[in-house]
């Protein structure tokens, strides 16, 4: 890797974790323009999902020189957003070898970040804390997996009548977390659930799971959109209304652009280990507890 190369990675790297600081500091209300030297409030928030996201691609990164696969270093997307970036990724530069191989590079990211935000949303918990919720307000609601509504459950317990729970930035950063990982873990295309089911079930099951996963992804978009026109609709619709989120038709349009089919894997008739059978079950396992129908709302 040249200077150059590696200097662009280490730039893209600090701007974003520049804009996840302002990001933070604004989650607290604070105005970084007024107030520029505050920005450092918001490093808890920074750090926080920083972690999460550099754990997730360095273990991208490490299974793949593991495997003689040749892989860049994670490029980091700074982005004016409420969290300050749209993630992080690497990219492939040899084709992947064996199925061991890519069930290894697959699961590897998602795993070791899950393992991350699992500790960050703990430690986050703590230091939330239940607000009133007053009729009228209008603001973003956060939906909740499993594994996140367990915790809260367990930290803090059930809201009280009228209250919700107002997250703590690390808290929110451990969400975040959750929610990346299981938009990775969709086993699609070339997502890191992709890998794992191509790996698994081969060529022709995977092209059939992805077809399938994203036009579903796409009707429950487009109900989403028109459960929110005002438009007469079903009984039936209604009843899903907590599944029908607008973004999914947004996350099926990239999906169906980026593409749907799998590279082959080198040397397919490699026998595959039961161990990465079990890693395959555990990351399914994970993608369910962290999974969000409807990840946001508006009320």
């Amino acid at each position: 890797m040249t200077i150059r190369q590696l200097s662009l990675h280490l730039f893209l790297f600090l701007l974003t974790f520049l804009s996840t600081l302002a990001a933070g500091a604004l989650q607290k209300g604070i105005n970084i323009i007024a107030e520029p030297y505050r920005i450092i409030e918001g490093f808890p928030f920074s750090v926080s999902l920083m972690a999460i996201l550099l754990t997730h691609e360095l273990s991208h990164y490490f299974a793949s020189r593991k495997h003689h696969t040749a892989a860049t270093l994670p490029y980091f997307i700074p982005a004016p957003s409420i969290i300050g970036t749209f993630g992080a990724f690497i990219k492939m530069k040899s084709p992947i070898i064996t199925r061991k191989a890519l069930i290894d590079i697959g699961a590897s990211g998602p795993i070791a970040g899950f393992i991350v935000a699992f500790i960050v949303t703990i430690y986050g918990l703590y230091n939330s804390q239940f607000v009133s919720i007053y009729s009228g307000q209008i603001g973003i609601v956060l939906g909740d997996s499993i594994l996140f509504t367990l915790l809260s459950r367990l930290i803090l317990g059930v809201p009280p009548e009228g209250k919700d729970i107002l997250l703590n930035p690390v808290a929110f950063a451990g969400w975040i977390g959750f929610f990346v990982t299981s938009m990775n873990l969709l086993p699609i295309g070339q997502l890191d659930g992709g890998h794992i089911a191509y790996a698994l079930l081969g060529d022709k099951r995977h092209k059939r799971l992805s077809f399938t996963l994203t036009t579903l992804l796409a009707v429950a978009g487009l109900s989403g959109i028109y459960l929110a026109s005002g438009l007469p609709y079903s009984p039936l619709i209604a009843g899903l209304k907590n599944l029908l989120w607008e973004g999914w038709a947004i996350w099926a349009l990239l999906l169906f652009i980026l593409g749907l089919n799998h590279p082959p894997v080198i040397y397919w008739e490699d026998p595959l280990e039961r161990s990465r059978k079990y890693i395959g079950w555990i990351a399914l396992i994970i993608f369910i507890l962290t999974f969000i129908p409807v990840p946001f709302r508006v009320v």
